[in-house]
């Protein structure tokens, strides 16, 4: 004759053997009755971090703050409470993957609610989107999330505060087309004051002699000293050094409106 079947516990019977155990370890807090407790409940976290796959988020590190929730809620079970563990711990898990979300996903400051709203119609943009085969309207996402559809276009564009596009994507997907949306931005090109400074400059020299501007540009542009500019034009240093001085005093008088 063939040994019985044993039978799996009943929900009564499980729900009794977690009480049990979740009063042996708050009692004696032994970190192997805690284990026990966190294998057991380990499915139901797997499932609630499953919950917020469709945001990008490796699944992984959600569960691994689902795990982190269940911690939280197995040392502050409260056992005096006439509520099923999982009733708490549900509750416990969600609020820490949503702190995850808010402190840690999203790259711009956006106010606590508008993320979680944000979040909701993510998650209904992609389920309506399979339901209906297309993209939703706004007012159906409204309805879907109980918000208004004002509140649910701030949410939209909230949305892009979350994952921002990063500068070095490509503006196209063409093979000949190499440019990045960074290099559409503006920027300030140092070339176009140093060449208005030349057309002021080219200006300004028609109130000085040639024999001035020969002076100038030997002194400032090839570096030479006075005495090696005198050698040069035939004049003593002294000379050169008035020569310098008088031309500038010219230049500054022209430029003045």
């Amino acid at each position: 004759m063939s040994s019985p079947l044993r039978k799996r516990p009943c929900g009564a019977g499980r729900l009794r053997a977690e009480r049990a155990l979740l009063e042996r370890y708050l009692e004696r807090r032994d970190p192997v009755d805690r284990d026990m407790l966190v294998e057991r409940f380990l499915p139901l976290a797997r499932a609630l971090a499953r919950r917020y796959q469709h945001t990008g988020e490796p699944v992984d590190d959600l569960f691994q703050v689902a795990c982190l929730g269940l911690l939280k809620a197995i040392d502050r079970f409260d056992l005096s409470r006439d509520v099923a563990f999982s009733s708490y711990a549900v509750p416990t898990m969600l609020g820490e993957i949503r702190r995850y979300f808010r402190d840690r996903t999203w790259s711009v400051r956006v106010p606590r609610g508008l993320q979680e709203l944000a979040l909701r119609v993510d998650k209904k943009v992609v389920e309506l989107s399979g339901d209906l085969h297309r993209q939703p309207t706004v007012a159906e996402i409204a309805r879907a999330t109980t918000a208004t559809e004002e509140q649910v276009l701030e949410a939209l564009q909230a949305s892009g505060a979350y994952r921002p596009t990063s500068l070095e994507t490509p503006r196209s997907t063409d093979d000949e087309a190499y440019d990045t949306l960074g290099d559409t931005l503006a920027s300030t090109e140092q070339g176009f004051g140093r060449a208005e400074d030349r057309a002021t400059l080219a200006q300004l020299q028609r109130a000085i002699t040639p024999r001035e501007r020969t002076v100038l540009r030997l002194y400032f542009e090839e570096d030479l000293t006075q005495r090696q500019i005198g050698q040069r034009i035939g004049v003593s240093q002294m000379q050169t050094s008035r020569i310098i001085r008088h031309s500038i005093a010219r230049l500054r008088t022209a430029a003045r409106p």
